[in-house]
């Protein structure tokens, strides 16, 4: 099952999630899955708000790595995407613009709006990896909110859309 969300709220998750490593308890795979999703988006807005809008992607992705790793995670820029085709791992040219903790995938933009295909490069990329969770991020409009979109794909606890409930 894929549906798409938009990340409305951030800090109550990750304060939530903070709250279970100090007391021991270990995070569900969705608590940690929101931790790493909400520290991105953070330090996207946190590029956003000094860069603005109207660079090209490679400005955003420069900035948005240096402070993800300010903030203590794991990434990996521009890591190649294998098709596997009979068995066989074939490079077809497939790059993730970064793929944070080994969980997330982040694909930046910097376009006039976000279109469908945005969205189903988004979802092959997550189908190719095994990844559950994706961020799409369009940098270039005025309040970076508008711009996020969070995608899940074959998550268990994702809500079901009207379509599926049909």
């Amino acid at each position: 099952m894929i549906c798409l969300r938009y990340l409305v709220t951030y800090k109550s998750t990750a304060e939530n999630a903070k709250g279970a490593e100090m007391r021991g308890e270990s995070m569900t795979e969705e608590e940690n899955l929101n931790r790493i999703t909400e520290a991105i988006i953070g330090s996207a807005i946190q590029v956003h708000k000094a860069l603005g809008p109207g660079l090209l992607e490679s400005a955003y992705e420069a900035c948005l790595v240096y402070e993800l790793n300010q903030r203590g995670l794991k990434v990996q820029q521009q890591k190649p995407l294998p098709v596997v085709y009979q068995n066989v791992k074939l490079d077809c040219g497939y790059r993730l613009d970064l793929f944070v903790e080994e969980a997330v995938i982040v694909e930046l933009k910097s376009v006039d709006h976000l279109e469908p295909i945005h969205n189903a490069q988004l979802l092959s990329y997550l189908k190719l990896s095994g990844a559950k969770v994706g961020l799409l991020i369009n940098f270039n409009v005025m309040i970076l909110k508008s711009g996020i979109r969070r995608v899940v794909k074959d998550f268990p606890d994702a809500p079901r859309s009207l379509r599926a409930l049909r």
